[in-house]
């Protein structure tokens, strides 16, 4: 444990604590009487309102749109499946930055909707929940589906044959068993829906901001860190309850179920019902998650004078984009390979020590520990990307002018992956090969190279793809550390977007096709390496 805790010590918690800590104390004593200042002003009392009941929203509605496409990729078999399967998971690797910018091309001022039937819905709170259910479609299909594949069907026959209707049956037999996955997958969706800031940056306008923009707008815009730092500890407050929650439900979850062989319950659908709800979820995801981004890449060659290359072009000159990068915008394509590569590598390090401590000991310790390890999925990232600047500024941490920055933000979003994606299968590896390793006079290190390696070598592929695809979509950070003269891609597309003229725009469009093609080849070879670990140990992790 001791690499991830002080990676996580230092690169996390230091940089958090400092950053609420120069917000909360004055002369060197703490002001506690600013957060029933802050609490009690009505414009917070509104994003906090707007913050937690647009993330309901967006959850309950991603389970009502998703559910059908978990049911019909978990029990039907069908030509094209596992492409479907796919599909529908490229908007999850994609960053917050390209599906906001798909979803204003589509949406927004001069979108498809506003050329075709004159409607906008941008800065509209439907623009925010669409996103969001785009976004989110991939868990509930990923977490719930997986365990609906598993679940033998001949216990709901069974109760169908004792005269229970197929409605009952369903509730009273596989309800009950897809509970637990039907909770962890609308706490995941509530706690991204919770912490969203890019989609709501782009889409909301000014007229809605969630904790996260607010945050970035007192800290960024109006350098009020002690209002910063009190919503700070409040959304710090709300996650760590619900990672809590979502914690005793992957408890449950474990064990409980007698699963079978998920090639053995998928049939091909049958009569006109089955055809048709396969026809609705397609029909759903033509919709909901290939037209935005279809549109996405349509405007990134829509020329003022017919369709071509002028806006990828444009990306070569800084002169094109009125002076808003000190380069020219396609050179934010490589800084970010670089970053990324950086970033993958320690997420993979870091994340694979951490799951391997984790397989080795067990306690409230570790439990503790695991639960560390997911907070940045939830805490502030603009908050972590400030305090980088206010905390990593002094020997022997001075890191504020150095590039490794932001390899360091990104990898602090993949560890998370790297190990609740690791975790399983190393839980899975037989205890007794190590056993019998060591008493033949391997080393630790021989036993993790020639007994664990071996087994994890796909689901270590499988983190690395996820480390990669998070680490280059990260924004909220990385748009404070982030030199002028190295942009990211998420970074250069929202300066981008943030100034007028339609050339800045198609240039925003473009850098957002690009930036998507980079995580759809990432995903799929994700997704080879996820089918490859699949046949060789029979594992379906998301």
């Amino acid at each position: 444990m001791a690499v991830p805790a002080v990676f996580f010590a230092l690169f996390f918690a230091y940089p958090v604590a400092a950053i609420t800590g120069r917000g909360l104390m004055a002369d060197g004593v703490w002001q506690f009487g600013r957060i029933g200042e802050v609490l009690g002003r009505s414009d917070l009392q509104r994003v906090l309102w707007f913050t937690t009941w647009q993330a309901l929203a967006s959850t309950a509605l991603t389970l009502v749109i998703a559910l059908p496409g978990a049911y019909v990729l978990a029990r039907y078999d069908f030509p094209g499946r596992r492409l479907l399967r796919a599909v529908v998971t490229v908007p999850f690797v994609l960053p917050t930055v390209v599906v906001g910018s798909a979803f204003l091309a589509l949406l927004g001022r001069g979108g498809l909707l506003d050329e075709v039937w004159g409607v906008r819905l941008d800065t509209t709170v439907w623009a925010i929940l669409l996103a969001h259910v785009f976004f989110n479609y991939a868990v509930v299909v990923r977490t719930v589906g997986g365990l609906w594949a598993q679940l033998d069907p001949r216990q709901e026959e069974a109760a169908r044959v004792l005269g229970a209707g197929r409605l009952a049956a369903w509730a009273r037999v596989t309800l009950p068993a897809l509970a637990p996955a039907l909770a962890a997958a609308a706490l995941m969706v509530f706690l991204f829906t919770f912490t969203s800031f890019g989609v709501v940056q782009i889409l909301g306008g000014p007229g809605f901001a969630t904790l996260e923009v607010e945050i970035y707008r007192q800290t960024a815009q109006l350098l009020d860190l002690p209002t910063a730092a009190v919503l700070t500890l409040v959304q710090f407050a709300a996650v760590g309850t619900v990672l809590a929650v979502h914690a005793r439900t992957v408890r449950r979850r474990e064990g409980a179920l007698r699963l079978v062989d998920p090639a053995l319950t998928a049939r091909t659908p049958r009569g006109a019902g089955q055809w048709a709800l396969l026809g609705g979820v397609l029909t759903t995801v033509v919709l909901l998650l290939l037209t935005p981004l279809a549109v996405l890449v349509e405007r990134s060659f829509a020329t003022p004078d017919g369709y071509g290359l002028d806006y990828y072009r444009a990306l070569t000159s800084n002169e094109s984009s009125g002076g808003a990068f000190l380069v020219p915008p396609i050179h934010a394509i490589g800084n970010s390979l670089q970053y990324t590569a950086v970033a993958t590598a320690i997420a993979v390090v870091v994340g694979g020590l951490a799951a391997a401590a984790l397989t080795r000991r067990a306690g409230r310790l570790t439990r503790g520990f695991d639960a560390l390890l997911m907070l940045p999925l939830g805490v502030s990232a603009v908050t972590v990307g400030f305090g980088f600047l206010i905390a990593l500024d002094e020997p022997p941490l001075d890191l504020r002018a150095s590039w490794i920055l932001v390899p360091l933000a990104q990898a602090l979003v993949g560890v998370p992956f790297v190990v609740r994606t690791m975790l399983p299968v190393l839980r899975a590896v037989d205890g007794r090969l190590r056993e019998a390793a060591a008493v033949l006079g391997a080393s630790p290190l021989r036993v993790w190279r020639e007994v664990d390696l071996p087994m994890v070598r796909r689901a270590l592929l499988i983190a690395a793809g996820f480390a990669f695809a998070m680490s280059l979509g990260e924004f909220g950070a990385t748009v404070f550390i982030a030199r002028e003269d190295r942009p990211t891609l998420p970074v250069a597309v929202a300066r981008l977007l943030g100034r007028p003229g339609e050339l800045n725009y198609g240039q925003a469009m473009a850098l957002s096709t690009i930036l998507m093609v980079v995580c759809a080849v990432a995903l799929v070879l994700l997704e080879r390496g996820r089918r490859g670990h699949a046949r060789g140990s029979g594992s379906g992790e998301f």
